[in-house]
């Protein structure tokens, strides 16, 4: 099973959904781990307190951008209460793997960037 996971994961770093730039964001945010170098660059476009669209960028290790993949599918659609209320248990259930310790930062790399895109969206 873990390897079905795996290549899962694969997938979304290969070919990631939502990847690339939002002309019309209403929201931006980039976020950074430092400790390996992962980038994201997430933006939003709010209307009526509902997620209409959702973009990334970056780069980073399969992990981090996954977790992006998978993270902007979740929220697309979603109310901004919904995509507010989402937690770190959310995202590792999205990725379906066991993450150690050392990943975790990667691994919530897109929630700490989605929270902060949605602090400074536009109403």
């Amino acid at each position: 099973m873990d390897d079905l996971y795996r290549d899962y994961i694969l997938e979304h770093y290969r070919r990631p959904h939502n990847f690339g730039v939002l002309d019309d964001a209403t929201s931006s945010h980039e976020g950074a781990n430092p400790l390996c170098g992962d980038r994201i660059t997430l933006q939003l476009r709010v209307n009526d307190g509902v997620i209409d669209a959702v973009g990334f960028t970056g780069r980073g290790c399969a992990i981090s951008q996954a977790s992006a993949s998978l993270l902007t599918d979740e929220i697309k659609g979603k109310g901004v209460d919904t995509a507010a209320a989402m937690q770190a248990t959310d995202v590792l259930d999205l990725l379906g793997i066991e993450i150690s310790p050392a990943r975790m930062k990667c691994a919530m790399l897109s929630l700490e960037t989605l929270q902060a895109a949605l602090e400074t969206s536009a109403p």
